[in-house]
């Protein structure tokens, strides 16, 4: 999506538990003297005219201490606030995040926390985190014009209760909603195929010339169609959507269909025929039969031997060890035959729980302008991007044309970046546009974006299920039936696909045993969830 509304160009205003919590201290050492009676500039900089000082809790990925990170200083500068990180390794965040909460010594604000739906609305009507709305309407005018220009970044903020507890990470330029598929240029060249499978039996017929026609060119039966991997939380997870959409399925748990209401892709017939085409790959020798057992390591050493006809990977050619070109095509989502077009998820861009103001804040007012200003264009391209003249400079910026400056030393940008921001591999609260990255892609990144333009976007790529709250007592049921729903439809998904179980012959079953666990309830529960977010 290419942000450049009028209402965007407005935006331009402005043992575990000792060790994790010990050094939290006081508010009254951290927090400034005067914090509470500082006086708040709605608009213009610095946001307060004393120096203001308070704490925040953050994921920390280890690459800088955030005291010395350059956009930190420069965010001080700016606005006369700053802060003492109370942060903990992002592998053990919510180990400390559980712990703050239940020894009621909080931060005053929690940085890219990723606070669920249930904690906001546990914690806000404990009265643990501030509702945020009335702040939002005095003191940031950044964020509130975008969620007048996008409503659905207001619905899904909003909890049941009608409050707003936290500030989200806003991803308008990242479309995908899972790694994409990706064909093996090289073996599309061997085979002499220049037109990309549409339908399921084309992509058979793809899978299977590659088992058999040797298109690595080595003389050895060593190709393997299609591979998978399996993590402790899903089996097959980085091809299941992909191969989901084909029968009409736009997501693993949960998506709403045309007519607005909520189903359980599990027990849903175009979920059967899933089943039973991934059964005749495995059947067939297509689908790589370690691909319930072998990790992203195993599979990335096949993809470097030029083993892998079509992968899932954030970009082909890390997967192969090769350079970044444009030989590896996207895939083309395939659709059954029985199925008009295929079904495709495409992300919502919004994700709640990345800022939140605590009862402990000496100066919610102060904590809301600081943070409004990531939701700027100009907080925007300083968080994400780092300070003008380090790693990027203006060619137009009028226009907010950009381009890249090399890093020094041969060193990698992204691991410059990752010393200069906070905003690196955590769920930081911001908005990222193309505008942000306006001069700064290279001619990889434009074939890539045209790839996911033609390809996914102009064939209909929608939202399978938009984020939303579920109450604290509806969130409780959920978590207790999902506990066991999720473990058996895992269990039963490798079972059909490999032949363990009869798909025709155990479907019936299958399905009345989801029933009883209660399945149908979880889709009633979201259903309620998801017409009051509509009703918002």
């Amino acid at each position: 999506m290419n942000v450049r509304s009028k209402a965007w160009k407005l935006l331009m205003i402005g043992g575990l538990g000792a060790s994790l919590l010990a050094g939290c201290g006081s508010k009254e050492e951290a927090a400034s003297p005067d914090a509470k009676n500082a006086e708040v500039k709605k608009e213009g900089f610095p946001i307060v005219e004393a120096p203001l000082k308070m704490t925040m809790m953050a994921p920390d990925t280890g690459v800088q201490n955030w005291e010395d990170m350059v956009v930190l200083k420069e965010m001080e500068k700016l606005t006369n606030i700053s802060f003492e990180y109370k942060n903990a390794p992002k592998d053990s965040f919510e180990t400390k995040k559980n712990l703050v909460f239940a020894s009621e010594d909080y931060p005053d604000v929690f940085y890219a926390a990723g606070l669920t739906p249930s904690e906001q609305l546990k914690y806000g009507e404990q009265g643990v985190l501030l509702p945020l709305e009335d702040l939002i309407d005095e003191y940031a005018p950044n964020f509130k014009a975008l969620m007048d220009e996008y409503p659905d970044v207001r619905k899904s903020i909003t909890a049941p209760d009608g409050h707003i507890y936290s500030l989200p990470v806003i991803e308008f330029s990242q479309h995908w909603y899972r790694n994409p598929l990706w064909y093996n240029g090289s073996y599309l060249e061997a085979l002499g195929i220049d037109k990309l499978p549409e339908t399921t039996e084309e992509l058979y017929t793809y899978l299977k010339r590659v088992k058999e026609e040797d298109p690595n060119g080595n003389g050895k039966a060593d190709e393997i169609p299609i591979s998978s991997v399996t993590t402790p939380a899903a089996n097959i997870r980085d091809i299941r959507t992909w191969m989901l959409g084909a029968f009409g399925i736009y997501e693993e748990t949960l998506f709403v269909d045309d007519n607005d209401v909520v189903r359980y892709s599990p027990i849903e017939e175009g979920y059967k025929e899933y089943l039973k085409y991934m059964n005749r790959l495995w059947t067939d020798d297509l689908l790589d039969h370690e691909s319930f057992s072998q990790t992203a390591e195993q599979k990335q050493a096949k993809g470097e031997s030029n083993q892998l006809g079509l992968f899932s990977a954030w970009h082909a050619y890390q997967l192969l060890g090769t350079e970044a070109s444009d030989k590896d095509p996207m895939f083309l989502p395939v659709h059954a035959e029985n199925v008009e077009k295929a079904a495709i998820a495409k992300n919502g861009g919004i994700k709640t729980g990345a800022f939140a103001i605590t009862k402990t804040n000496p100066n919610p007012a102060a904590s809301m302008r600081w943070a409004d200003y990531l939701y700027s264009y100009e907080g925007s391209v300083l968080f994400n991007k780092g300070p003008e003249g380090t790693l990027w400079e203006y060619t137009n910026k009028e226009d907010h044309t950009k381009k890249a400056i090399p890093a020094p030393d041969g060193k990698d940008s992204e691991e410059i970046r990752s010393t200069l921001t906070p905003n690196y591999g955590i769920p930081a609260p911001t908005i990222l546009t193309d505008e942000v990255n306006k001069g700064l892609t290279t001619e990889f990144d434009e074939w890539v974006n045209n790839e996911t333009q033609t390809k996914l976007l102009d064939n209909g790529a929608r939202v399978p299920f938009p984020a939303l709250f579920l109450t604290v007592e509806e969130q409780s049921e959920i978590n207790s039936l999902n506990s066991d729903l999720s473990t058996y439809v895992k269990q039963m998904e490798a079972k059909f696909i490999t032949g363990a179980e009869s798909v025709d012959g155990g479907w019936d079953a299958y399905v009345d045993t989801l029933k009883k666990m209660g399945a149908e309830r979880v889709a009633e529960i979201n259903q309620g969830a998801y017409d009051r977010w509509k009703a918002n």
